[in-house]
């Protein structure tokens, strides 16, 4: 293979979700040891949350109750 040979990258270049910085092959997607650290301290400190649908909840609700006691012979 010669160096004229073009060579495709594994993963794309994108920014740094933290900085906008180029991405550091060593902490893709992340410039840095630093940004990389900050998206996890937001990820455990809970930051980052999904949120659920209120119908989710409201059914979760009624399944979790068993028969009332008036139901009981």
């Amino acid at each position: 293979m010669s160096p004229d040979d073009k060579v495709t990258p594994l993963r794309p270049k994108r920014p740094c979700p933290e900085c906008g910085k180029p991405s550091a092959r060593e902490h893709y997607p992340f410039c840095s040891a630093r940004c990389k650290d900050i998206d996890l301290n937001r990820w455990l400190k809970g930051a980052y949350v999904i949120p659920g649908r209120d119908d989710e909840d409201e059914e979760d609700d009624g399944s979790k109750q068993g028969p009332s006691p008036k139901d009981e012979p």
